[in-house]
């Protein structure tokens, strides 16, 4: 069912967004780390919904710490999402835009609308876009297309010689010869995944440390299983799938939207960052990183945070929220994370052991957070300590956006890439003198 809302009636709409009596009281650094605070659910007529709408750089760039230097490296692109470094230092970049839920309730109309003004006015590439630095010197002066025609590309890897590119509906891989600067011929199709309705469109995804598994983040249908659990079969979970047959199950349950995973260096750890669950409060429920367990359940839709029920949920099932487990670290509520990578040596201290976590920025706050890259320091591979911001001034004083970032990649040889899908722009950053 379609919902028809009179123009007449927006702005009394955009009205009642702002005033759903919610206050955003908890401090954000409560939110952090394996035990954030976790007030009590507020239910409203709408969530309080405050959109950043975009601004321009001009000849200002993001703010990086000290002994660290950030340059643009690609724009005018059409919304990059994540990238890959490939073998010999060229950068792929995904670009693309997906879904395709219907809306069903009058709250998601508006939602739809609100966020619409937070986006790139760009339309989506459906392509895979590689740059390179011939001359070393960090500029990145070749730019051009490896692939086109692919449907809401988003996850990347690359095992030996073949490129796997997780698409909104399957995942596809192309042979691919070192140095090489655009593909050969169509991809070949793997195996299907999960696309209808789509409401999380996004496909996430990483190699295993041996390069026999994939593994593919696939987001729920819904916020809190609103459409019928039967839409959810194979949602809100990890996949591993067989690199070479395309063969896969379940290997992580319960987590509403993986949106980028990583392998953690020394350890072979697999990682995720999450986003968690709307419409109970600006501060419920924070977003998430945290190691990914073979058959772990970790709580969506029925609880969250461990065994937190979500009273929404119905029917509730006691014996699932018994069996779900806390994530390892909480960055925040809304912050949308949408980028994971270990650092390594090269990046510099303090900066060598951690993750960098691209943080799209909420929409649903009156107080925007995110829209920053942050550092979660690890010691003994697992995180320790508060994060702090990496890359950040994507949000100007005035609230409105000049960036937002998603994929952030770690380069071998010491750089961080940042793609950002509201300037359409790709962003890299070194430690001062380095040119790669």
């Amino acid at each position: 069912m379609r919902y028809v809302i009179p123009l007449l009636s927006l702005p009394l709409l955009f009205a009642l967004s702002a005033c759903g009596g919610e206050t955003d009281s908890v401090e954000p650094a409560s939110q952090h780390g394996a035990n954030p605070s976790l007030p009590e659910p507020r239910r409203g007529l709408l969530p309080n919904m405050n959109i950043s709408k975009p601004a321009e750089w001009g000849n200002e760039t993001p703010t990086v710490p000290d002994g660290y230097q950030i340059q643009a490296i690609a724009t005018d692109l059409k919304i990059p999402r994540q990238t890959l470094v490939l073998p010999n230092g060229d950068i792929l970049v995904a670009e693309g835009s997906g879904g395709h839920a219907p809306t069903l309730r009058p709250k998601d109309f508006i939602a739809g609308l609100i966020k619409k003004q937070g986006k790139s006015a760009v339309k989506g590439g459906n392509r895979l876009t590689l740059l390179r630095d011939a001359d070393g010197d960090g500029r990145y002066e070749q730019q051009g297309v490896f692939a086109e025609n692919l449907d809401a590309p988003y996850g990347l890897a690359l095992i030996d010689d073949t490129l796997y590119v997780a698409n909104q509906g399957a995942l596809v891989r192309f042979d691919y010869e070192n140095g090489q600067t655009r593909a050969s011929g169509p991809p070949e199709k793997v195996t299907d995944l999960p696309a209808v309705i789509n409401h999380h469109w996004t496909k996430a995804m990483t190699a295993g440390p041996d390069g026999r598994f994939l593994y593919v983040g696939i987001g729920s249908n819904s916020n809190i299983a609103e459409r019928g659990m039967e839409v959810e079969e194979d949602r809100a979970m990890v996949w591993r799938i067989e690199a070479e047959t395309g063969l896969h199950q379940p290997f992580a349950t319960g987590l509403r939207n993986p949106t980028a995973l990583a392998i953690q260096p020394d350890t072979g750890q697999l990682w995720a960052v999450a986003n968690e669950r709307d419409e109970i409060g600006p501060n419920l429920v924070p977003d998430y990183l945290t190691s990914v367990r073979e058959g772990a359940f970790y709580g969506w839709p029925y609880s969250y945070w461990g065994q937190n029920v979500d009273t929404r949920v119905k029917p509730p099932k006691p014996e699932k929220v018994e069996s779900a487990i806390k994530p390892d670290y909480a960055l925040g509520s809304h912050v949308a994370a949408l980028g994971v990578d270990f650092s390594n040596p090269e990046m510099g201290d303090p900066f060598t052991e951690g993750a960098f976590v691209g943080q799209h920025g909420s929409w649903n706050r009156s107080d925007p957070v995110g829209f920053k890259v942050v550092f979660v320091p690890f010691q003994n591979g697992q995180p320790a300590g508060d994060p702090v911001d990496f890359a950040s001034g994507f949000l100007n004083d005035d609230g409105k956006a000049r960036g937002r970032p998603v994929g952030v990649t770690v380069d071998p040889e010491g750089a961080l890439i940042i793609a950002d899908d509201l300037s359409n722009t790709i962003w890299r950053v070194t430690p001062t003198g380095q040119a790669r």
